[in-house]
């Protein structure tokens, strides 16, 4: 069964220097992206206990007087605010396409109107419609327009 435990890095000069709560010692790395690995060998030795059970996440604190681990909760916020942003304006550009399609407004203009390529605006219509009404009325526009083009 593996233990978790939570190591602090701190920048000390040109190395980080990691330490972990109720474990005596310290140990460094000149890179962050070892600092679990270290903080895990430091755990593992100290406590006498198998390299393997040992699980640790590391957190940085400040560096001079910049807050990281403030600044980065914020960043963390900021991206999962932007990520639900985000599905919410493609849902919406997805209903305003296929409106827009139902109200026989032409897919270029649909683009045009989203700020999208005409292909894109396709894409948007037709996305998660398995054999759709849109599926069909495509049919119906092609056949339409083949009915209307002049014969060679």
């Amino acid at each position: 069964m593996s233990t978790a435990y939570t190591a602090t890095a701190a920048r000390e000069g040109r190395w980080w220097a990691i330490t972990v709560p109720g474990v005596d010692g310290v140990t460094q790395t000149r890179r962050l992206g070892d600092a679990a690995d270290m903080a895990r060998e430091l755990v593992a030795v100290t406590l006498g206990v198998p390299l393997e059970d040992v699980v640790v996440e590391v957190t940085v604190t400040a560096v001079d007087d910049i807050d990281v681990a403030g600044d980065a909760a914020r960043i963390r916020s900021d991206r999962q605010k932007a990520a639900a942003l985000e599905v919410s304006a493609a849902d919406g550009a997805r209903s305003l396409a296929r409106r827009l399609v139902d109200a026989d407004v032409p897919l270029r203009d649909v683009g045009r109107i989203l700020g999208v390529s005409h292909q894109r605006a396709h894409q948007l219509v037709h996305s998660g419609e398995g054999g759709s009404q849109y599926e069909i009325r495509r049919t119906d526009v092609r056949k339409a327009a083949r009915r209307r083009s002049p014969a060679a």
